[in-house]
């Protein structure tokens, strides 16, 4: 499997943006999907998962009430519905894939980094 993350880019403070994540290859065996972040000199952070299901949607302390996180199966897609964003929040963001023979997270995209201006 792997992935591209797209929909970055720079946003006022209070402003909303969207993260699209597309799965291409194998992608029978995907447990569920996650998105993660980390800011310039940060610890990569967790910020939403969902299962490849579709149920039991996560989200991290900082993101909840703010973001939302689904997936298309039939596009093997997931979005990152990201709104009143902060300046904090600026940062790459990756999606990840954890198999469902696994209980960690294996397979990563690369970036798109999202810049929130004051």
């Amino acid at each position: 499997v792997q992935l591209q993350a797209s929909g970055g880019g720079l946003v006022q403070a209070g402003g909303s943006l969207r993260l699209s994540c597309a799965a291409s290859g194998r992608t029978f065996g995907i447990y569920a999907i996650g998105w993660f972040r980390q800011a310039p000199g940060k610890e990569r952070e967790f910020v939403a998962s969902i299962a490849w299901s579709g149920i039991n949607p996560n989200y991290g302390d900082s993101v909840k009430g703010r973001f939302t996180i689904s997936r298309d199966i039939s596009k093997s897609t997931s979005d990152l519905q990201m709104s009143s964003l902060k300046p904090e929040d600026t940062a790459v963001y990756v999606c990840a894939i954890r198999p469902s023979s696994r209980n960690q997270y294996t397979v990563w995209g690369q970036g798109t980094l999202v810049t929130v201006s004051s």
